[in-house]
């Protein structure tokens, strides 16, 4: 089955009792048994949902996976798969990586004595020295936050397989329309469903997706006992953005070309970090991996100073300035005080995430009227 067929029928079957097309909406938080013995897959809604169950399998379908959970936000699908670990494990993860989840590692998990080693992932050569009988994780987000640094899932995997390693890819910025990483041979594809599968900026929601079965019961068994986990509701209002995924990913995609051309161009841009350019670093991995390069980018003004680059964001009208990615409509974000926060401002220097910096998630609008605010925003600055 082809991808946007995938998108619009995957998990998604006419309800039984009425023959409604849509997954209903089962609003409920118990269900009621014929006996105590005997019931018809259902107890209590944190267990499971048939909404949210119909959004695990259609997730699960759109990256060729077996098994699929949804928590309540993607810092919870995240939780999620650290909390497999114990205490004197050590997880091999990249120096460039969304603030959130340095937050966690760093603040959340090293206290509980998880080792994690923050490095560039993008020749994985320089695991070789930090690879050990205590490593259990490859923790890897590609196309990176906000670098943009790709890197090559199937040669990491190589490497963890030798080791008897998990490898755990966040497939975010990519989202299953360009990128699967199972098929790569990863072992956990998580995704802030917030974003692209979701796509109108209307829901928090996080998911993992996964082959192996006994993995399948060990984060089904940390879902319903910590209890992370999604309402009817949203999982709903996914379904209904999953439908018409192909069909945005495909403007998105569109959009970000455009927008990275003509940023690359522009006499006031510094550098532009976007993998559909045939110079960026790796770029051949992303072709070899992903099927296009996506709406995401991020770039830096000639006058690399913060000032400037906060007179820019402000000075922007279609594009708002938001947290978050992967909506209908365009948002323009500043890491270093927003997104990556968290992360001390010499670590995020020494990585290249420098103060000045600006990401871009490239909506589905006209392009042309996307390109006329970014040129009005240029005529404001130096």
């Amino acid at each position: 089955m082809k991808f946007g067929t995938k998108a619009i029928h995957a998990g998604v079957e006419p309800d039984p009792s009425t023959g409604a097309i849509m997954t209903p909406i089962f609003q409920t938080s118990t269900y009621v048994q014929e006996s105590p013995a005997k019931h018809k897959g259902y107890a209590y809604a944190r267990g499971a949902n048939p909404t949210r169950n119909s959004l695990q399998k259609s997730i699960a379908a759109l990256e060729n996976g077996k098994f699929g959970l949804c928590f309540s936000s993607g810092m919870g699908a995240t939780d999620a798969v650290i909390r497999l670990l114990n205490p004197g494990d050590e997880v091999i993860t990249s120096n460039d990586l969304y603030g959130g989840s340095y937050r966690m590692f760093k603040r959340v998990y090293e206290r509980f004595g998880i080792k994690f080693h923050f490095i560039d992932l993008t020749d994985v050569k320089n695991t070789e020295s930090l690879i050990n009988e205590k490593t259990k994780l490859f923790w890897i987000e590609t196309p990176s936050n906000p670098l943009m640094r790709i890197i090559d899932i199937g040669a990491c995997v190589a490497l963890a397989k030798k080791k008897n390693c998990l490898v755990a890819v966040d497939n975010t910025f990519a989202s299953p329309y360009l990128q699967n990483p199972l098929d790569l041979g990863a072992d956990i594809v998580m995704h802030s469903v917030t974003k692209y599968l979701g796509g109108h900026s209307d829901v928090i929601m996080g998911a993992l997706v996964v082959n192996n079965e006994k993995l399948y019961q060990d984060l089904a068994f940390i879902a319903n006992a910590c209890g992370a986990v999604p309402g009817p509701q949203d999982s709903f209002l996914v379904l209904r953005g999953i439908k018409t995924l192909h069909l945005r990913m495909e403007r998105h995609c569109q959009n970000g070309r455009i927008i990275a051309d003509y940023l690359r161009n522009h006499a006031k841009i510094g550098k532009v970090y976007w993998p559909g350019f045939a110079d960026h670093p790796n770029h051949a991995i992303a072709r070899k991996q992903m099927r296009d390069f996506g709406g995401m980018l991020s770039f830096t003004l000639r006058d690399d100073r913060e000032e400037t680059a906060r007179q820019f964001m402000e000075s922007v009208a279609l594009f708002s300035l938001a947290e978050s990615l992967g909506g209908v409509e365009s948002l323009i974000n500043h890491p270093a005080s927003m997104t990556h926060a968290s992360i001390p401002r010499e670590e995020r220097l020494k990585n290249g995430l420098t103060d000045s910096l600006i990401r871009l998630s490239i909506g589905v609008e006209d392009s042309e009227d996307l390109l006329e605010d970014l040129n009005q925003a240029f005529s404001k600055i130096a």
